[in-house]
């Protein structure tokens, strides 16, 4: 059996990615790797420091020699560390965006991100943009931040997370035709609205929908 590594960097993903990759993915065995000072480092620096990415390329090569097949990280902050190791993985390596962003430039020409996290903002945007120049299309991106609700989450209020979460995305889809929530931690925040006032895309079953496709295509062709 084929095994899928996830690196995460907030504590309860892996429970939240477990049944995605189970359905995704039914013939492959996913363990999960996950360090919460990847990202509480990089809120801390306001940036993506060398240092960090260094630790993340430890995991992933560790991940690797660990048995792992592919691998996840499944942390949109460290997005752009991830395009840089990539060349240097022995195995495939994915962000967990990158469907959500395919996904919003197919169906939209603006698009809103909302972060709770300012490091946030600036890889989903990049990606978002560059899936529009692959896509051929001219795309407006619109971000809002939802200040303190990452604080909020990590402090064990999840309900005072999901409410600023939910007055931010309410403020911002007065402006776009859809919104993406730049973390996988953000998913379940908007669970509640039976009639969002427009479509709003997560990462986790978007991505590892993608994730699964590719690695099927990638089997085909060997």
């Amino acid at each position: 059996m084929a095994s899928l590594a996830l690196i995460h960097t907030v504590t309860t993903l892996p429970a939240m990615f477990q049944p995605l990759v189970k359905e995704a993915l039914p013939e492959w065995h996913a363990f999960n790797i996950v360090d919460e000072s990847l990202l509480q480092t990089t809120v801390a620096d306001g940036f993506l420091a060398p240092q960090t990415k260094q630790r993340l390329a430890g995991y992933i090569f560790s991940a690797a020699q660990a048995g792992a097949d592919a691998i996840v990280v499944t942390c949109s902050t460290l997005g752009e560390a991830v395009n840089s190791i990539r060349p240097m993985s022995a195995v495939p390596l994915f962000r967990i965006d990158q469907g959500m962003a395919d996904e919003a430039v197919k169906i939209a020409t603006r698009i809103g991100i909302l972060a709770t996290l300012p490091t946030t903002l600036e890889p989903t945007g990049t990606m978002i943009r560059r899936a529009a120049i692959a896509a051929c299309k001219e795309c407006t991106v619109v971000e809002k931040l939802c200040s303190g609700a990452f604080q909020l989450l990590t402090g064990g209020d999840k309900k005072g997370h999901d409410a600023l979460v939910m007055e931010g995305f309410e403020e911002l889809a007065s402006q776009v035709e859809v919104v993406v929530l730049a973390q996988a931690s953000m998913a379940q925040a908007l669970a509640s609205l039976k009639r969002p006032g427009v479509p709003y895309l997560t990462s986790p079953k978007l991505g590892i929908a993608q994730v699964a496709r590719k690695l099927r295509l990638m089997h085909n062709q060997t």
